[in-house]
């Protein structure tokens, strides 16, 4: 069962994202709040596997709870951002600020479930309209920040099993997809992945996917 807090300042959002998720089997519900400083304690006392979070509080803004969040190293909770922007320079602020991915709010009721799932399995989700937007700024390098970032990284000294295993991520695969790929255990891809975030100062899947496809890494097709 995945265990799912929902936090936005809207009752009338929030009542639609249970309609939606009642409908599920995997997935429940275990608490509710309103406002930023609410989001916080929920995934300090409840520690659910995702947090369906609004970008636009009252209090302060989703990008700054998933920051908070993202540098508590003893938070496991994925952040998957519920938000009507398109703008791809929101997004890639929540993206660098530890959102595993995000669901555009006209899309949630087609969408939403398979999101937090694949929030909860550590798979990146970008909502699709949006998606192919948000590669290719990655793969373009266009927006500022996003270059400032990756070009004060280097792939220079991963390995070519790091490198392999990085191009895969890029692609979007799991863990256990990668090991079935190169025929290695989920740990050894595990503890590799790790040294991947390590040397290229990386901390999502996210982030590690966005970085190949800019790099030239990964590519999609």
């Amino acid at each position: 069962m995945i265990k799912v807090v929902i936090v936005d300042d809207h009752p009338i959002v929030r009542a639609g994202m249970r309609s939606i998720l009642a409908c599920t089997d995997d997935i429940e519900i275990i608490g509710e709040g309103e406002n930023g400083v609410e989001a916080l304690d929920l995934v300090t006392r409840l520690n659910p596997n995702v947090l369906v979070l609004d970008v636009e509080l009252p209090d302060r803004s989703g990008i700054e709870v998933a920051a908070s969040l993202k540098c508590n190293p003893d938070c496991s909770t994925a952040v998957l951002i519920l938000t009507a922007h398109k703008d791809p320079q929101i997004i890639f602020n929540l993206l660098r600020n530890g959102a595993i991915g995000y669901v555009l709010k006209d899309e949630a009721l087609e969408t939403l479930a398979n999101a937090i799932r694949s929030a909860a399995s550590g798979k990146s989700w970008l909502s699709p309209s949006v998606a192919g937007e948000v590669i290719q700024q990655a793969i373009q390098g266009n927006h500022h920040n996003s270059q400032h970032e990756v070009d004060s990284c280097t792939d220079e000294e991963l390995t070519p099993r790091e490198k392999e295993i990085l191009c895969l991520l890029g692609e979007g695969l799991d863990n256990s997809d990668i090991a079935k790929r190169l025929t290695l255990t989920k740990r050894t891809v595990q503890n590799h992945i790790s040294t991947i975030y390590g040397k290229l100062g990386l901390n999502t899947r996210t982030e590690a996917m966005l970085y190949a496809l800019h790099h030239g890494i990964a590519r999609v097709s």
